[in-house]
């Protein structure tokens, strides 16, 4: 029994390792958002879009665990716009604190930014959007790093664990579920 314990200790750090190279996913509705006139593709962007004047958005805030690069894959059926912003969000003003945003460099119209430089302890605010103002609808943004990502608060739909969290959990209950079992039949033996 102390073998198969261990094993299922050993697979479950296995498993999980990743887990600590955080990828997150994140969804939600722009449909009934708000609206803003988002900024143009850019790292900063520089400008503000002629064609988004009234895009509907959702704010997602989030932090990193651990300061590094980031990636984030902002997917739709709608034409996708997405961008980050550090410390705060304000929708009269789309260029302030814009740390980057981006149209179309993901697969087929999605959004991707990469290697994006977050640092632990920062508030940050994922803006999901569409090209123009008629691009609105569902969104999924997968975010990864060498960090956990947490968020998920107001605005945006909660973060779903990655498999190797999920693993990691079920592995974790069944060693606790063995142990106890064990206690059990030890007491049993000596009373």
């Amino acid at each position: 029994m102390k073998k198969f314990a261990t094993l299922v200790f050993a697979l479950a750090a296995t498993v999980a390792s990743p887990a600590f190279a955080g990828t997150t996913i994140f969804t939600g509705d722009t449909t009934a958002g708000p609206t803003y006139n988002r900024p143009l593709s850019g790292r900063p962007p520089t400008g503000l879009s002629g064609v988004g004047t009234a895009v509907r958005y959702v704010v997602t805030p989030f932090t990193v665990s651990v300061s590094g690069s980031y990636n984030f894959l902002n997917s739709s059926l709608h034409d996708s716009f997405f961008g980050v912003h550090s410390n705060a969000f304000n929708p009269a003003n789309g260029l302030l604190n814009a740390l980057a945003y981006d149209d179309d460099a993901g697969p087929g119209t999605d959004s991707l930014i990469t290697g994006l430089g977050l640092l632990a302890g920062v508030s940050y605010f994922a803006v999901s959007s569409g090209f123009d103002n008629s691009d609105f609808g569902r969104f999924t943004l997968t975010v990864d790093g060498p960090g956990n990502i947490v968020g998920g608060g107001a605005g945006g739909g909660g973060g779903v664990p990655e498999p190797a969290t999920w693993a990691m959990l079920i592995f974790g209950f069944a060693g606790v579920g063995m142990s106890l079992r064990r206690r059990r039949g030890a007491v049993a033996v000596t009373a």
